[in-house]
């Protein structure tokens, strides 16, 4: 296979819905994401897109280019803000789908084959919890699982966390005496040395520490000398948790890394009314993606 791949990943808050009376945002969404002329796209916080047998979800993969939509079950009690994958079927063959059930928001995962191609992908969505640290730190090695026995992923995940190369970051982590939200510190700190809480960078460690994954964020923005690929994706909104943080990230695999092309973070005005997210969009040559893997 020839010619490249497209992939957006965007945390959209409140999937474009408004807020108290404000406007509807639906459109404005679906008119971003589909200037992208996406193959994948990796979406958190499906709020409401569950709903009349998934109008919403099945609305917007139409708008964006005729997409084949997945999301996982909103469950009560827990997390009612969903992810999901779509998918250009014009480009993949379904393979599987499964949900991977965990205790605040579940991932999905899809299992497909890109046409004329022998080679399988995993493309996942999480959106790792907001509120416990432990919990993020066990999404993180739940998602680890998914590369077990040499498997090929992509994954779009909205980290509530931050990245733990700090050294190669272009934004500091957050000087959590200038917060002034104090739930959010509680929140994205964990302790740390003489009692002193820190910023956690556990889930970010945890994925890409040891080689299984590649922040293509942090490649682009090193190896690939595009340094506005480290450009912080949120919060674009709040004032009070302080300077906006690289939490959002595409990860994947080395073999899937080394096809990718370019990496942007997307802050446009538009994108900014419609979400305190930054969109992800990257491109990869198709060809490189679809060489078979070498054993890691």
């Amino acid at each position: 296979m020839t010619g490249e791949l497209r992939v957006v990943c965007w945390n959209v808050e409140r999937n474009g819905r408004g807020r108290n009376g404000t406007e509807d945002q639906r459109p404005l969404v679906r008119k971003i994401i589909r200037s992208f002329r996406p193959h994948i796209v990796f979406r958190q916080e499906l709020w409401g897109a569950w709903d009349d047998g998934k109008a919403d979800l099945y609305d917007e993969a139409r708008a964006i280019g005729g997409l084949m939509p997945f999301m996982t079950r909103p469950r009560e009690g827990r997390s009612l803000k969903p992810v999901g994958v779509m998918i250009d079927l014009d480009t993949f063959e379904m393979v599987q789908e499964t949900e991977h059930d965990l205790p605040w928001k579940s991932i999905i995962d899809l299992t497909v084959r890109p046409k004329g191609s022998d080679k399988k992908l995993h493309l996942a969505s999480a959106h790792l919890c907001h509120f416990d640290a432990d919990m993020r730190a066990t999404e993180a090695r739940r998602i680890i699982t998914l590369a077990d026995h040499g498997r090929s992923v992509m994954i779009g995940v909205d980290g509530n966390s931050y990245p733990h190369r700090t050294d190669l970051e272009a934004v500091a982590l957050p000087d959590w005496t200038q917060v002034k939200d104090r739930v959010h510190y509680q929140h994205r700190t964990i302790p740390g040395p003489n009692g002193k809480r820190v910023s956690d960078t556990r889930p970010s460690e945890i994925l890409t520490g040891n080689g299984i994954y590649v922040d293509l964020g942090l490649h682009a923005g090193t190896d690939l000398g595009q340094h506005c690929a480290l450009a912080p994706t949120a919060s674009l909104k709040r004032l009070d948790q302080g300077p906006p943080q690289r939490i959002d990230w595409i990860l994947s695999t080395p073999d899937i890394a080394k096809g990718l092309i370019r990496f942007e973070v997307v802050a446009t005005e538009e994108v900014k009314q419609v979400s305190d997210h930054a969109l992800l969009f990257a491109v990869f040559d198709l060809a490189t993606v679809c060489e078979p893997a070498t054993t890691r």
